[in-house]
């Protein structure tokens, strides 16, 4: 009888179990960066694992076009799509994201502000080249405005993408202003954003969520237990998880969701805060029931 009891412990206890979890942060081939895997074969993996949906990210180009063939090729998993406002796209292009919405299926959902091409991350990296604005004298830019009335009409997810912490405080503000409620912190904690736990609080305050991803590497300025310590401060009902994974020598997408949904759990989340987060609440943002 002990051993049928072991049989039957249920699923949501097994660290490796990711039934229902939603990757809001996938990046895969093709693209022009090296990708650990390509977006079909991420589906067939995820979909294997149970997984519920991906968002695919590209930092240079739309993703609602694959994100439409990734379905059709693999059936019984929900793949959505978004567009980054970098350089590749035209910057702050309201076009672009009225192009990405448009695609045939609606399966473009996500506006990421800019990433690789930010102002923030220009300038934390010491580089002498072009980027694109999202804040001028404390206030978003004229296109900002341009895109927040292109994500308000289309009713899209917006997120604020590598912009430091000061300015992903002025768009979650000025979106309240277009009625924009679905709004993201794209990985808060991560070094090249890097909020503070009372600037999460004050986005979580104004509406947004915060995101929270794998860490990949051991140079990484964040711990678990620093990710532990600020979901609690926020409240799990105001985060996300995802893997923000797809570069070699790292783990595959569903591997290192699981490692780090283990990794919280060790510090003391508990199964149903991690399924707030890695499932209901990105669900929440998408639409889905």
């Amino acid at each position: 009888m002990k051993l049928l009891a072991l049989m039957f412990v249920p699923l949501a206890l097994s660290a490796q179990d990711l039934t229902g979890v939603i990757d809001f942060h996938a990046h895969s081939d093709p693209d022009s960066r090296p990708r650990s895997i390509d977006a079909i074969d991420l589906a067939k993996l995820a979909k294997s694992r149970g997984m519920r949906a991906l968002v695919l990210k590209s930092h240079f180009e739309p993703t609602a076009t694959l994100a439409y063939l990734v379905r059709k090729e693999v059936p019984g998993i929900e793949i959505f799509g978004g567009v980054s406002l970098d350089l590749t796209v035209g910057g702050m292009n309201p076009a672009a994201v009225e192009h990405m919405a448009s695609v045939k299926g609606g399966w473009g959902r996500v506006v990421w502000m800019p990433t690789f091409d930010s102002e923030n991350e220009v300038r934390q990296s010491k580089e002498n080249r072009p980027f694109v604005p999202v804040v001028r004298n404390g206030q978003v830019t004229p296109e900002v405005r341009q895109v927040l009335a292109v994500i308000a009409k289309r009713n899209l997810i917006l997120e604020t993408g590598h912009s430091s912490p000061e300015e992903s405080l002025v768009l979650i503000r000025e979106a309240a202003n277009f009625s924009i409620r679905r709004i993201v912190v794209t990985h808060a904690m991560a070094d090249v954003v890097n909020m503070n736990v009372a600037q999460m609080k004050e986005a979580a305050k104004l509406g947004a969520y915060l995101e929270f991803v794998y860490i990949p590497r051991p140079t990484s300025k964040r711990t678990i237990p620093e990710y532990v310590a600020a979901i609690r401060a926020i409240g799990p009902e105001h985060c996300i998880l995802s893997s923000d994974l797809g570069q070699p020598g790292n783990p595959l997408h569903p591997d290192g969701l699981a490692k780090m949904f283990q990794s919280l759990r060790e510090q003391g989340l508990s199964n149903a805060e991690i399924d707030l987060m890695a499932k209901k609440n990105p669900a929440s943002l998408l639409g889905l029931p």
